[in-house]
């Protein structure tokens, strides 16, 4: 394989290399529709968050390179890039040319110690920074959309990408190339959207048709309708909800599938809590804090009764956000009920 072709791939946790890869498709704010590839909308951050951005290396050029490219998806998400360099920071840039180029999926990152990179630069031809942000804020790879008709020769792909520079596993190719997303994971069904940024090119050799896939150096007017749109980051969110702690439940509802709602409680000393949902509706839990959208420091789905989530966690004084989402996020609607118990 010529090594002038650059493949990025999706950094997955070992816990989620088995499960389905969905797409969704979803209106924007003028009722049009707009699609974009979310391997788990779980994973998208709480709407608002400021995302904290350290370098572990690069030059000068290369560090303004990734800023300038990362404010394209700001100019239409409801998000922001802090580039102080925090130790702490959600996003860690390495810029290892041995590796390639890579980021985890949205709050998958969190998951990771903070001595190591969330992503990697190796090249930074064209958007490739603008793609790998993509990633950061929970995008996957559009060439797996099963809309985009790509029959690949599967032989080729596993033996060109199996060399350098990528040297991937066979399963790796299937993970990152060859593994549609499932049509019956649409919402509406949607068109492949060849102009995508999260589109990478590919030789002709590797697909049946011997037609490959040009480069895309900018956001693509289907990129930029999606992250603005309601179920990604849209700027006319409502602001948190507050809970009181002991206080008395209160009442939610997922009213449209993939949305998010987002609750905010006070610790006034540091003490134990129990944050969990009642009701008949499947939602699922993360918990940000203290005084962060995100530093994410507890999730969970089913541990209260029967499908709600329940986290118990000793918390420490300051604010703490609550992000809630249905489990079936391609569809799921409904009421619950929530609340915050302090318990010692």
């Amino acid at each position: 394989m010529n090594e002038t072709h650059h493949i990025c791939y999706d950094r997955i946790l070992p816990k989620d290399l088995a499960r389905p890869l969905p797409v969704r498709v979803l209106d924007t704010r003028d009722g049009e529709q707009a699609r974009s590839v979310v391997p788990d909308i779980r994973k998208l951050w709480v709407n608002g968050s400021t995302l904290r951005v350290r370098f572990l290396g690069g030059s000068a050029q290369d560090r303004a390179l990734v800023r300038e490219q990362a404010g394209w998806w700001t100019e239409h998400a409801n998000l922001k890039f802090d580039f102080k360099d925090a130790l702490d920071g959600d996003i860690r840039i390495a810029f290892d040319t041995g590796d390639g180029a890579w980021s985890y999926i949205g709050t998958d990152a969190t998951s990771i110690p903070q001595d190591q990179p969330t992503m990697n630069l190796g090249f930074l031809d064209g958007g490739t920074a603008a793609h790998e942000f993509g990633h950061a804020i929970g995008l996957g790879h559009e060439h797996q959309n099963p809309e985009g008709g790509i029959e690949w020769n599967e032989a080729v792909v596993i033996r060109d990408l199996g060399g350098p520079p990528n040297r991937w596993t066979p399963q790796q190719v299937r993970h990152n190339v060859l593994d549609k997303y499932q049509v019956n994971q649409f919402l509406h069904g949607s068109d492949f959207d060849p102009h995508s940024i999260m589109l990478y090119a590919f030789p002709g050799t590797w697909t049946k048709s011997g037609q490959g896939t040009k480069s895309n150096h900018v956001l693509s007017e289907t990129d930029k309708a999606f992250i603005a749109s309601t179920e990604a980051y849209p700027r006319t969110k409502a602001e948190p909800a507050v809970l009181q702690v002991n206080g008395t439940p209160v009442e939610g509802a997922i009213g449209k599938a993939g949305e998010e709602d987002v609750y905010l409680f006070t610790v006034a000393a540091a003490s134990r809590h129990v944050i969990e949902t009642s009701g008949h509706t499947d939602v699922v839990m993360k918990l940000f804090g203290p005084d962060s959208k995100t530093s994410m420091i507890a999730e969970d789905d089913d541990s209260g009764a029967g499908f709600n989530p329940k986290i118990v966690k000793a918390l420490a004084p300051g604010k703490y956000f609550i992000q809630i989402r249905h489990y079936n996020k391609e569809g799921g609607t409904g009421a619950y009920s929530i609340r915050v118990r302090k318990t010692g």
